[in-house]
C-alpha cells in the first residue's frame, strides 16, 4: 500500500464525516417548562430587567465568579447585560416584551447568536412557565454534530434557572 492510498482513504473518510454531517438538522430548540406558585406579571418583571434576571441567572449557580455588567434601561427592550465567566462570554439583551413572553437576543461572538424566550401561562395553581432558545447551527459540520448534544446541555441550565425562579418570586 502506498502513501497516497492511504491518504486518499483518510481523505474519503474526512470528506464522508463532512457530508454526513451536513444530514443533522440545522435548527437546534431546547425547551422546559415548570408551574411555579407566581403571578405572570411577577415573572415577566424579573425576566424583562436585567438586574432582575439575575435573581435567577442558572450561570451564576455554576459559577459564582461570572462577571456580569448591565446595560441599557432597567428593565424592558435594550436592558442586558455583558457577561464572562468559565462557560463563556458574550452579551444577553431583552430584544421583545409581549403580552406573555419576554424574547433576548444572545450573543457569544464565534459560538453564536442563539434567541431564548421566556413564556408565561396562568395556571390553575400559579403560572406555567417556559424557558426556550432556537439555534441555528449554520453550514458548520461541528456545530451540527454539537446541536445533537444541545438538548442535554441547555436544557440542564434552564431546569436550574427554572428552580432559581421558583426561590427568587
Amino acid at each position: 500500500m502506498t502513501i497516497w492510498t492511504i491518504l486518499a482513504g483518510i481523505g474519503g473518510v474526512a470528506a464522508l464525516t463532512v457530508a454526513g454531517s451536513m444530514l443533522l438538522p440545522r435548527h437546534v430548540h431546547v425547551e422546559r417548562s415548570a408551574t411555579l406558585q407566581a403571578t405572570p406579571e411577577a415573572v415577566l418583571s424579573l425576566a424583562a430587567s436585567n438586574t432582575g434576571y439575575q435573581s435567577f441567572n442558572p450561570y451564576l449557580t455554576t459559577d459564582p465568579a461570572l462577571k456580569i455588567s448591565h446595560f441599557g434601561p432597567d428593565a424592558g427592550v435594550g436592558s442586558g447585560f455583558a457577561f464572562d465567566g468559565k462557560e463563556g462570554k458574550g452579551t444577553q439583551v431583552v430584544a421583545a416584551v409581549t403580552g406573555d413572553t419576554v424574547r433576548y437576543a444572545i450573543d457569544l461572538g464565534p459560538m453564536g447568536k442563539p434567541t431564548q424566550a421566556i413564556t408565561v401561562q396562568p395556571a390553575a395553581d400559579g403560572v406555567h412557565v417556559t424557558w426556550s432558545m432556537d439555534a441555528d447551527m449554520g453550514f458548520n459540520p461541528a456545530g451540527r454534530v454539537m446541536g445533537l448534544f444541545m438538548d442535554g446541555m441547555i436544557g440542564k441550565t434552564f431546569e436550574q434557572g427554572l428552580g432559581n425562579l421558583a426561590k427568587a418570586i
